[in-house]
């Protein structure tokens, strides 16, 4: 071969690796169950919607820099847009809870913030109301929670589903009761 030829094709080599690009990582706000003894049922609570800020509903994760910034990350995201990923992870976490009455279940997400090495955030505002009755009132509270997490999105990811956790335990909680108070958050 060739001085000239092995060149070429040593530069061809070089260029194809520098455009290489990281392959994409999915993540889902639903958690492993560790207890596969017990089969979920079907919950008396349904999701009747959900709507969370268009800024992050999307594919990609987007995380919060510094005061004023995000960044939507190329390489890192849902399994599905996040709309979708909560009311999967929702239906999961509510999958055993009983109520007094079958309700609805609305949720308003106001903020959804990733920020690495120190919070996940979930601000929701939800509303429960009974499947039948006109005349029953429904239920409206508003919930933050806000779990600490580390540096990298795998952190970030569990921090969220830990919120979740916690947000269908209150709904849980609060549906097991005449649906007149909103839950304390503990």
């Amino acid at each position: 071969m060739t001085f000239p030829l092995k060149l070429t094709l040593v530069a061809a080599l070089v260029l194809l690796a520098a455009c290489r690009s990281e392959p994409i990582a999915f993540h889902t706000l639903t958690p492993v169950h560790w207890n596969n003894s017990t089969q979920a049922q079907a919950s008396d609570i349904r999701i009747e919607s959900i709507s969370v800020p268009p800024q992050v509903d999307r594919a990609q994760i987007v995380i919060r820099q510094g005061d004023s910034g995000v960044a939507i990350l190329e390489t890192q995201w849902w399994a599905a847009t996040l709309a979708d990923e909560l009311k999967s992870a929702l239906v999961d976490q509510l999958a055993n809870s009983h109520s007094r009455q079958p309700l609805l279940l609305r949720l308003e997400v106001q903020r959804f913030d990733s920020v690495p090495g120190q919070y996940a955030l979930l601000d929701v505002r939800w509303r429960l109301r009974p499947t039948s009755g006109a005349d029953a009132a429904p239920l409206t509270c508003r919930t933050t929670l806000q779990t600490p997490a580390g540096p990298s999105i795998d952190d970030l990811v569990v921090a969220h589903q830990n919120n979740l956790k916690r947000f269908a335990a209150l709904v849980g909680k609060t549906a097991d009761t005449p649906l007149k108070a909103c839950p304390d958050i503990r």
